[in-house]
């Protein structure tokens, strides 16, 4: 049976560091995109202070970013009880990170403008459960309120584009949204694609796909082929980082699909700033971390 002390502690340290520490595959992305811009360049330069804030952040236990993000949780478990023992526990673990400062009070009441000072509002935070078999896994997320105010939808065949129901159609969306977003997404970024879905659907599977690792490939050749292509050309748009020219826009692309209405084919583009706050982990039977996925 959870011990709920222990899953308080779990909850609160899972988000703590997807708060504070940049994932080791972002990291490695970045490292690896310092090392393509040439010496002197705004792109070098600004990749460098990209990697010293994350170290920093790192050591000291601070934020990635001033904004810290709006939560989302995604929870695997068997159904029964112990789903509301983590609703709880998350609750009270984001109480706790936003008074110990890890955690700004981002979210605010759109009725009354007020700030509710805890990050706990109307379906705030976002915690959804999918029933699954054996251990329970519980996935965190804080996604910048500037990524999300450049992630969007299309609809195919979309004339402006001349993109058609294809995935020629969903590569002609995705690097258009890539260039609306220029640098105001706090580039490089990497993007979470859902092909097809419903309206609502579509935005929750792509930010689930920015779960994936950077150096997970897709398991469908298709997929894997059309994010590699979705990057190269990304990243020839000369945007750069946050926006100052370069040669890395993306640092990468996750794409999932989802089964459609035949009337309906959206491309649901989910853009993460470089400061992807992400991390994941496995519970024991009483609450405890038994890994990190």
């Amino acid at each position: 049976m959870t011990n709920e002390t222990h899953l308080l502690n779990s909850v609160t340290e899972l988000m703590e560091k997807a708060g504070t520490m940049l994932p080791d595959d972002v990291h490695a992305a970045l490292s690896r995109a310092l090392e393509r811009e040439p010496e002197g360049s705004f792109a070098r330069d600004t990749l460098e202070m990209i990697l010293q804030s994350a170290r920093l952040s790192r050591e000291r236990g601070l934020p990635l970013c001033q904004d810290t993000g709006v939560p989302l949780i995604i929870v695997r478990t068997f159904p029964g009880p112990a789903m509301f023992a983590v609703e709880s526990a998350v609750r009270e673990g984001l109480r706790r990170l936003t008074e110990k400062g890890i955690l700004r009070q981002n979210c605010v009441d759109p009725v009354t403008g007020r700030n509710t000072g805890d990050n706990i509002g109307e379906h705030v935070p976002q915690i959804h459960f999918l029933p699954a078999r054996g251990t329970t896994s519980i996935g965190v997320m804080f996604k910048g309120g500037g990524s999300e105010n450049v992630s969007t939808q299309y609809a195919l065949p979309h004339a402006g584009l001349g993109a058609d129901r294809d995935l020629n159609g969903v590569r002609k969306c995705v690097l258009d949204a890539v260039f609306q977003a220029q640098g105001k997404g706090c580039s490089p970024g990497i993007l979470g694609v859902c092909i097809g879905g419903d309206r609502a659907s579509g935005y929750l599977i792509a930010k689930e796909a920015l779960f994936r690792r950077l150096d997970e490939a897709n398991p469908t050749p298709v997929l894997a082929e059309l994010e590699e292509a979705v990057v190269e050309q990304a990243n020839s748009l000369g945007i750069g980082p946050m926006g100052l020219g370069g040669s890395t826009t993306l640092l990468g692309a996750r794409v999932a699909s989802a089964g459609r209405h035949p009337a309906c084919y959206f491309v649901t583009v989910s853009y993460s700033c470089w400061a992807t706050r992400r991390a994941r982990i496995e519970l024991d039977d009483e609450g405890r971390i038994s890994r990190w996925l």
